[in-house]
């Protein structure tokens, strides 16, 4: 398993009863989490003085609980020296994915090492986690994601990162869309980054469903690399769509045009309580390895 384990500023404080204890900064908050299929003691104080709890509904879908909560507040990634604003919002988010930092630490000793001005597409990018760390490792970056909300958010981020000036393209667009003009103009690019929803809409109402469209879309994607790729990196966190799933297609698809090896694991986030690992999605990793 690849852990996220070099945050200062969040950490998983204990695990319960289909919940998750976290701390964000200098708040905690309650988040249901579908892994944590034990009922253990919720010994840890946090349970009681947290500041947030998000309440799933047995309709769908659930509801915030606030207290002394601020609307919004920010939290840091030392290792990277990258800053993130946070606020919660529907679907129990807060504007991040901390056990990404094992992708962000990865690739970016990739993109460093490579000693090379390095273009990076990063598809479904949400927040720009991931765009930020390729950019302040020294690629140039171009940050594609259906949301307009989303790409505004992650200029945010760039901005409390002190990364506005950074040389990163950003578009509100249907990712496979975008890939294909980018394909017909003949573009390329050195490494790829995609974290594709399980499933989703498009500015236009165009459908994404993970199980009929990954495959295809890796297949797709795979055209831009350059002719000097430096990795491929795709997001899971779909369920039935395993490490073994991911190397599977990533073997098909890019292996035999480009050579490389592949990876995958789970990704997870320590568990500060009772120094165990919370399994937290599924990461696919290709590198060309010369």
């Amino acid at each position: 398993m690849w852990i996220a384990e070099n945050w200062k500023d969040y950490e998983v404080l204990d695990t319960s009863s289909g919940e998750k204890l976290e701390r964000w900064g200098d708040y905690l908050l309650v988040r249901p989490d579908p892994q944590v299929l034990w009922n253990t003691p919720k010994i840890h104080a946090g349970w009681k003085k947290r500041n947030g709890h998000y309440h799933r509904s047995s309709k769908g879908g659930g509801e915030w609980e606030f207290h002394s909560l601020p609307e919004e507040w920010q939290i840091s990634y030392e290792p990277l020296s990258l800053s993130f604003r946070l606020k919660p919002f529907s679907f129990k988010h807060t504007g991040l994915f901390p056990e990404q930092a094992a992708n962000w630490d990865w690739f970016s000793a990739l993109i460093k090492a490579a000693d090379r001005p390095v273009k990076v597409l990063n598809l479904f990018a949400y927040t720009g986690g991931a765009t930020l760390a390729a950019a302040r490792a020294g690629a140039s970056v171009t940050h594609v994601d259906a949301s307009k909300g989303m790409v505004t958010w992650a200029k945010e981020n760039a901005a409390v990162s002190g990364l506005s000036d950074a040389p990163i393209r950003w578009l509100v667009d249907d990712c496979v869309k975008f890939v294909e003009r980018e394909i017909r103009r003949g573009n390329h690019y050195d490494a790829i980054i995609m974290d594709p929803p399980s499933y989703g809409r498009g500015p236009k109402g165009e459908i994404w469903k993970m199980e009929d469209s990954i495959f295809p879309f890796i297949e797709l994607t795979s055209a831009l690399l350059s002719a000097q790729p430096l990795f491929f990196l795709i997001n899971s966190y779909t369920t039935g769509l395993q490490p073994a799933v991911l190397s599977y297609m990533m073997r098909t698809v890019l292996t035999p045009r480009f050579g490389g090896t592949v990876e995958a694991d789970e990704i997870g986030l320590p568990v500060t309580g009772n120094g165990l690992v919370l399994p937290c999605g599924a990461s696919g990793r290709w590198t060309k390895n010369d």
